[in-house]
This record gives C-alpha cells, structure tokens and sequence, in this order.
C-alpha cells in the first residue's frame, strides 16, 4: 500500500520527511487552506527523489494556473480537490499531466459519477466532506467504498491517524492502492510529526496483518 503524506509546508520538515521515504509528497496551492505552501521556499528544496512522487493540490484552479506550477515545480501529479467537471480534467489530462481526483464521500453519494472521470484520471481520491475541500481531521464511513463501482486504484483520506492502520490494512478494497495522511500526524497545520509519521511508515510496510 502506498503512502501519501499531504500538506507540506515548512522546508526543515520537507527535507525530514523526505528522508522516510513516503511514495508520495503533496503540497497544497489553495489560498484559503492553512498548509498553503510558500513558492519561493518550496523553490529552495530539492523535491527531485525519483522514489518519491511530488503532487500539486489545487482547487478550482485554472488551467494555465495548473501547468504553470507543474512546469515550475516539476510535479509528478496533479491532484484536483474541487469541484473541477470531467472535461476540465480531460483538459488537463491532454496536456500530458497525471491526475489525481478527489471526491467528498458520504451515504448519499452518486458513484455513477465517476465514470466520466476514469478515462482522464491516473487515481482517485476519496476524502471527507467538508466546506473547506479537505483538512477536515474526520473520517467518512468506509463501509460506503463497499459501493464503488469503477475499475481505478483509488487513495484513502479523511481523518486518518496512527490509530487506523490497523484497520486500513485488513479493509476488503482491491483497489485500494494509497493512503493519505494529513492533519493527525501534524504538531501544527503544514508541520508534520517525524516520529509518527515514522512509525506509520513502518506498520504500512510490514506485509504481517497487525
């Protein structure tokens, strides 16, 4: 199982957590999120290690936007936290970038939804509703992904903490291929906890069933 560790900010703790080795690194571009990355800081840090994926988090964010700070920043991915249309993510798709596209889960939530998105998207990303797209610290009731209908791998987020490991790794999902971790492994927004997220690390990648 992949690990995906968002809302990096601060250049000493980037390079910190770097060197654990997640699978994936997001830094977030939206203006009113409190882990808002600093462009001129995130310029000074080498986030070129080839075994970690670096992910660009926008919401409702242009196109133009996008492609700039892929190109200025050499994101691997793209992840799209809005409420960005199917033909705005094939747009972007056609632009060669990968996708990663999240959706707010809850009971009432349309799966028949997704299948506009599946061709243009590399993974999806299920997370917690809340108004401010993400950051929220709680979970959705994962029994729901019981329902999901379409044949790509898809990222767990919403709330996860050290606490959940266990569970995740005994879920029934096939596709579950990622988690992402957030706010429960955070000292304050954007600055994340080494030794938890260390130690998360290291029950995720033990094949033993914990």
């Amino acid at each position: 199982m992949k690990i995906k560790v968002c809302g990096m900010k601060y250049p000493e703790n980037i390079k910190a957590i770097q060197k654990l080795k997640p699978d994936f690194m997001g830094f977030i571009f939206y203006e009113k999120s409190p882990r808002l990355v600093d462009e001129e800081l995130l310029r000074k840090i080498d986030t070129t290690d080839k075994k970690i994926s670096t992910v660009g988090v926008f919401v409702n964010a242009s196109i133009t936007e996008i492609t700039k700070k892929v190109n200025d920043f050499s994101f691997d991915y793209v992840q799209l936290h809005g409420n960005e249309s199917a033909e705005f993510v094939k747009e972007l798709n056609e632009e060669g970038i990968q996708i990663i596209k999240a959706f707010q889960i809850d009971e009432n939530f349309d799966w028949g939804a997704l299948q506009s998105y599946q061709k243009s998207v590399n993974y999806f990303l299920f997370d917690t509703p809340t108004k401010n797209y993400g950051g929220s610290g709680k979970k959705f009731n994962w029994e729901t992904l019981n329902n999901y209908t379409q044949n790509k791998p898809f990222f767990l987020s919403g709330g996860i903490g050290i606490e959940d490991i266990h569970e995740i790794k005994n879920l029934k999902l096939p596709l579950l291929f990622g988690i992402d971790v957030n706010s429960k492994f955070e000292t304050a927004p954007g600055e994340k906890d080494e030794e938890l997220v260390k130690t998360m690390i290291n029950q995720i990648r033990d094949e033993r069933k914990l």
